[in-house]
């Protein structure tokens, strides 16, 4: 345990406080099982040591751990959790817990053993936590942390600090609201900055290697964490990757899945649950229209990245129009239900319809539908049902 705490004390001691993520003020920190997914490089171990740097001043009452660590190849979580708690430890923060087998069950059991033990862990986005044996559904409060919002980016590059701004705001007020910003910053700038490498907190190391970065981290997931949680082999990994490239390299795209599986030299139904794959590790999106239910087995009706981050460093050439879907699409996502729509790029909360395009885009295509609306690029300020793209980087 010496090694673990040597550890956590060195990454304690470097750990920043300037910026917080928004999730940090949303989770009810008291509760006593918390559990964070999202992909890697969105900031989850930082979220968590800066929340024992700041609410933690009597160390020893807080302990955390990677559960990749080389220590847990002969220790046990159980371990660590009893002699923690013997120490008179009431906060345990366990980071990267699909890197250990079986631990759904034993964090359950921590939990039932040790009734005033807090226990917050973090994992891959490709963890189905209400699929785990141990019933950890109706302890756990669980959160999902995305990667950074535009407006996150904007006060990550000391532009600007705004409060998040809901959709129904945005609709109702986009013109006043838009105004109040580009007062204080040249914003298209910043949003095309954006787009091409600000997703990921850990562009602030340097923008340079940025999209080498990012291509590593798919690495990771898709070499270590995805076979960490799906029975995977190596073959079948490099037919995930191809196709996530081929995918890259595409305009927003509806499926052809029989193409698809004979490009990665595959049948239908792998390929539909290498799709899966790649969704639940949040490197895809895959949308569907209203009426439909996204099942492992089900065609999705379009494929996006996840975010346009992932286009700038997988694609030959970013095409344009992908990038503003793509960007449209992460962003609504994270609050908001987004489906397909029959006319028009997308439906939100089976009400609103957007059509996507640039600061010329006209209302051709979705005229005379109720509550549509053109989603503008290159526009700083919009008017009617005309709102600048850049705004839907404000949700969260």
């Amino acid at each position: 345990m010496d090694a673990l705490v040597k550890t956590y004390q060195r990454l304690l001691q470097d750990t920043e406080m300037t910026y917080l993520r928004y999730l940090h003020g949303k989770i009810r920190w008291n509760n006593r099982l918390i559990g964070i997914v999202g992909a890697r490089g969105t900031g989850k171990t930082t979220l968590l040591l800066q929340h024992i740097k700041q609410n933690f001043p009597e160390r020893d009452k807080a302990l955390y751990a990677s559960l990749d660590n080389v220590w847990f190849a002969t220790h046990t979580l159980s371990e660590l959790a009893e002699q923690f708690y013997n120490f008179g430890g009431t906060h345990l923060f366990l980071d990267e817990v699909h890197r250990y087998n079986g631990w759904a069950v034993e964090i359950k059991n921590i939990y039932d053993s040790y009734p005033k033990m807090h226990i917050v862990f973090t994992g891959s986005s490709l963890l189905e936590i209400y699929k785990q044996k141990a019933d950890l559904s109706r302890r756990a409060v669980l959160h999902h942390l995305p990667g950074l919002s535009f407006r996150e980016f904007l006060l990550f590059e000391n532009k600007l600090d705004f409060e998040a701004i809901s959709l129904n705001d945005i609709l109702k007020n986009h013109q006043n609201i838009a105004a109040k910003i580009c007062e204080k910053v040249k914003i298209l700038p910043e949003f095309h900055n954006y787009l091409s490498y600000g997703y990921y907190p850990f562009y602030k190391e340097g923008t340079e290697d940025y999209h080498f970065k990012v291509q590593s981290v798919i690495n990771l997931i898709l070499d270590n964490d995805l076979p960490a949680v799906e029975n995977i082999e190596y073959v079948t990994t490099q037919k995930i990757k191809k196709l996530l490239v081929i995918i890259a390299n595409l305009t927003p795209y509806t499926p052809n899945i029989t193409r698809l599986s004979n490009d990665i030299e595959s049948n239908r139904k792998s390929t539909l649950i290498y799709l899966s794959f790649l969704h639940k590790a949040a490197l895809l999106q895959m949308l569907s229209c209203p009426q439909k239910n996204m099942g492992a087995m089900s065609k999705p009706e379009k494929i996006y990245l996840e975010n346009s981050n992932l286009l700038y460093a997988l694609s030959e050439t970013a095409n344009i129009g992908n990038v503003r879907e793509t960007f449209f699409a992460n962003q609504l996502s994270a609050n908001y239900a987004l489906n397909t729509a029959e006319q028009g790029d997308f439906k939100v909360e089976d009400k609103f319809i957007f059509e996507i395009g640039g600061k010329s885009k006209t209302y051709e295509q979705i005229k005379n539908i109720e509550n549509s609306y053109i989603a503008s690029d290159d526009l700083e300020i919009g008017f009617g049902n005309k709102i600048p793209l850049w705004l839907f980087g404000f949700l969260y």
